[in-house]
C-alpha cells in the first residue's frame, strides 16, 4: 500500500492521472537532471568555458548512463539532496570512457545542487503546463458542444441552496466554462516567462564564471528551452504562483462537480452515462466523478497554504522550506491533472440537460 492516494494500487484509479504522474516519476526527474548537466556542458563549451571535446564526452556518457538507484537513495539520506551522488556517478561514467578523465572534471562545473533540482522541476512543470492547456481547451470545446445541444433548455436556478427562478442551460454552462478560459489564459501568460532556468552556483553569484556568468546562463536556458532569468534560489514566488493557478483550476472544476452532484440529487434535469454502482443498492448510480472533483478542489486549496509557507527561505538557501515544497507541489500538480481528466469524462457523459 502506498502512503499517497495518487500512487495507491487502486485509489489512483479514482484520484490519479497517469500522464501527469509520469512527470514526477524517478525516471522523469533523473532524465531532467541529466538534461541540465548535458545542457550545462554544451552551454559552457559554446561560451569557451570548457573544451568542446569535454562537452561531447559528457553528452555521450549521459546517453548510456544508468544510475545506481540504491546509491542515489543512500546519497539523498546522507546529503539531503540527490545531486551530489548523481554527479559522482556521472563523473565515474565519463571517466570510464577512453580519455574521459579530463572531461569528468568538467561535469557540473560551477553549478550547485539547487540549480540541478530546480531546473529539472521547471522542465517538467513546463510539460505539465502544456498538457493542462490542451486539456482546458478540450474541456471548453466539450462545454460548447453541450451548449449547442441543450443550451436553450430550462433549468431551475438556485441561490443559497434554494429554488430561485428559471435559467437556461447556457447560463449554467457559462458559469462552468468562463473561469476555465481565464485559467488557460493565465497558464499561457505564466509560460511566457515563468519557467525560468535556475543557475546561480554555490550562493547565487556564479562566482566561477566571472564576466561570462550571464552569457553561460543564457546559453543554458536556450539549451533547455527555458526562460533566462537571474538566479532565484530563495525566491519561490514563481512556483507558488503556478500552484495558485492550478488550485484555481481545480477549484473551478470542484464547482462543476458540486453542481453536477446536486443536479443528480434533484433528478430530472440532467442525465449522465456511466456513474458508480453501489455494493448494497443495485438501483443506484452514484456521481463519482463529480464527487471526486469536489474532493480534489478542497485538497489543493489546503496544499496552497503549504506552498505559501514554503516561500520562507532564509538567506540564500533553505533546506527546510525547500523540502516542504517537494512534499507539497507534486501532489498539487497531479491532483490538477486528475481533476481535468475527470471533468473531461464527466462532460463526455452528459446525455441530456435541462427541460423543454
Amino acid at each position: 500500500m502506498s502512503v499517497s492516494a495518487f500512487e495507491h494500487p487502486f485509489l489512483s484509479g479514482l484520484v490519479g492521472d497517469d500522464e501527469t504522474e509520469q512527470l514526477f516519476s524517478a525516471k522523469a526527474e533523473i532524465d531532467a537532471m541529466l538534461a541540465f548537466e548535458t545542457g550545462l556542458a554544451k552551454a559552457q563549451a559554446s561560451c569557451g568555458v570548457i573544451p568542446a571535446e569535454a562537452a561531447e564526452r559528457i553528452t555521450a556518457a549521459v546517453q548510456t548512463f544508468e544510475p545506481d538507484m540504491a546509491g542515489l537513495r543512500n546519497g539523498t539520506a546522507r546529503d539531503g539532496v540527490v545531486v551530489a551522488e548523481l554527479v559522482k556517478q556521472l563523473r565515474a561514467a565519463v571517466n570510464q570512457q577512453a580519455g574521459g578523465g579530463e572531461a569528468a572534471k568538467h561535469v557540473h562545473f560551477g553549478a550547485t545542487s539547487q540549480d540541478v533540482i530546480d531546473t529539472a522541476l521547471m522542465i517538467r512543470l513546463k510539460q505539465a503546463c502544456s498538457l493542462f492547456v490542451e486539456r482546458l481547451a478540450a474541456l471548453e470545446t466539450a462545454f460548447d458542444e453541450i451548449d449547442r445541444a441543450f443550451g436553450g433548455r430550462t433549468l431551475m436556478g438556485h441561490t443559497r441552496m434554494q429554488a430561485a427562478i428559471p435559467i437556461t442551460v447556457s447560463d449554467r454552462i457559462r458559469a462552468w466554462k468562463e473561469p476555465l478560459t481565464r485559467h488557460r489564459q493565465r497558464l499561457d501568460t505564466f509560460s511566457e516567462a515563468g519557467f525560468a532556468v535556475q543557475f546561480g552556483g554555490a550562493a547565487g553569484s556564479l562566482e566561477k564564471f566571472g564576466d561570462k556568468a550571464a552569457e553561460v546562463r543564457k546559453a543554458l536556458a536556450w539549451e533547455l528551452f527555458l526562460t533566462d532569468a537571474p538566479q532565484w534560489h530563495s525566491q519561490r514566488d514563481r512556483l507558488t504562483e503556478f500552484a495558485n493557478i492550478l488550485t484555481m483550476i481545480s477549484g473551478s472544476l470542484g464547482k462543476l462537480g458540486q453542481d453536477v452532484a446536486l443536479l443528480a440529487l434533484m433528478g430530472g434535469e440532467m442525465q449522465l452515462a456511466g456513474g458508480g454502482g453501489s455494493s448494497a443498492m443495485a438501483h443506484k448510480q452514484n456521481p463519482v466523478a463529480a464527487e471526486v472533483l469536489v474532493s480534489l478542489a478542497r485538497f489543493n486549496a489546503v496544499q496552497l497554504s503549504g506552498m505559501q509557507q514554503s516561500m520562507v527561505h532564509e538567506q540564500e538557501r533553505s533546506g527546510a522550506a525547500w523540502t516542504l515544497e517537494w512534499l507539497i507541489l507534486p501532489p498539487v500538480v497531479i491532483a490538477t491533472g486528475a481533476a481535468l481528466r475527470l471533468a473531461a469524462e464527466l462532460a463526455g457523459n452528459v446525455r441530456s440537460m435541462g427541460k423543454g
